[in-house]
């Protein structure tokens, strides 16, 4: 009798749980406030993640003076490669009936069947950290910046530190004096190199890369390569998995340091910032301060870094345009609005010259919420 009791308990409590979680959103209250639901998956809660977090959270105050009520329901997998956990999440996020769900993927072609059942289930879908569609996948929008021209910005920024032009003061006969304002982007630097001797530069560099075979190691490898592979003198000596952790890169970079002894290794290429810390912390301890480190990213904390000229280079992924425009868009798409399908941050280089000019002073256009609201259908 206490056991059938107790089974009976436990269904109860389990009905109750799921009629919580399959609440709607997108509700009028009473005092007349509106609220959406955004289910929110990345890959990870590192420093990158959290900054767009935060950023989410500054558009939901914006909002609220405007009786927006935004509700995130954030959820990561344990990590960085827990594919079927976030498989696991985005399926909850659709058994919850969310208006929205943004989804910055562990593994793109992983995710994919879920992201069609996203739209099946008739809700907007919106993905971060990425600018290339998916094979029978409908994105409402996507927010972010194409990853093959971001590590190709990467590139261009190496060949000025191994003595081509540019700003950086390791170009050969001192650096070039460059506007802080100035958007050192793609186009920006291939103009600089158009004509260029690619004979005239030499050098040694090494890759600590992501997930070896992911979508985004193999885009980022790809595009810095691109412009690495145009320069016959410059040699890339090793490509280690960095698993974007910082504790594994740092692990990564022994490996390298040890491998490739002072005079042989010249720079570093860790395509995001936790993985350029890394890179760092043990070039650092082994007192090899002249190896290079160029990242990816753009955190409060890789400023200070480069501030602190502990790191050359990080290319800019603008983490607070995905969280800020990501929750803008997403409230449109909730209401039935019209929104970007490609919003490109732009990705450029940021360096001791202009790091100020990312953080502290994030340029973000303020969000006109009360027309959202007023042209909600």
């Amino acid at each position: 009798m206490k056991k059938n009791l107790l089974k009976v308990l436990c269904f109860a409590l389990m009905f109750t749980m799921l009629l919580g979680l399959t609440a709607c959103g997108n509700d009028d209250a009473d005092d007349g406030t509106v609220t959406v639901r955004i289910g929110w998956t990345p890959p990870d809660v590192t420093g990158v993640f959290a900054t767009v977090t935060q950023f989410m959270e500054a558009a939901i105050a914006s909002a609220a003076p405007y009786g927006i009520n935004i509700e995130i329901v954030e959820r990561p997998p344990t990590d960085h490669a827990g594919v079927a956990e976030q498989i696991a999440v985005i399926e909850n996020f659709i058994l919850q009936e969310v208006d929205a769900i943004m989804v910055s993927p562990t593994d793109v072609d992983g995710v994919t069947p879920v992201l069609r059942e996203v739209n099946q289930a008739g809700i907007p879908l919106l993905m971060v950290n990425m600018m290339s569609e998916i094979a029978g996948v409908n994105v409402t929008s996507f927010v972010g910046f194409d990853n093959r021209i971001a590590a190709e910005v990467t590139g261009w920024s190496a060949i000025n530190a191994l003595g081509g032009p540019g700003p950086l003061p390791q170009a050969a006969g001192g650096a070039m004096s460059v506007p802080a304002s100035e958007h050192l982007n793609v186009h920006w630097w291939r103009d600089l190199y158009s004509g260029f001797d690619k004979n005239s530069i030499s050098g040694n560099v090494a890759i600590i890369e992501g997930i070896h075979g992911d979508y985004f190691s193999n885009a980022r490898n790809a595009g810095f390569l691109d412009v690495i592979n145009q320069f016959p003198n410059i040699n890339v000596l090793t490509i280690l998995p960095g698993d974007w952790n910082r504790a594994r890169s740092v692990e990564q970079a022994e490996n390298i340091l040890h491998m490739f002894g002072p005079g042989e290794i010249d720079a570093i290429f860790a395509p995001s910032s936790e993985m350029g810390f890394g890179a760092r912390i043990a070039i650092e301890s082994a007192g090899r301060e002249e190896v290079l480190v160029l990242t990816h990213g753009g955190t409060m904390e890789s400023g200070d870094w480069i501030r602190d000229q502990r790191l050359l280079v990080d290319t800019w992924h603008g983490f607070p345009d995905w969280g800020w425009y990501g929750v803008k868009f997403a409230v449109m798409s909730a209401f039935g609005q019209d929104v970007p399908y490609m919003f490109d941050i732009g990705s450029r280089t940021q360096w001791y010259g202009n790091a100020d000019m990312f953080f502290p002073n994030v340029q973000l256009a303020p969000i006109p919420w009360q027309e959202i609201l007023d042209n909600r259908r």
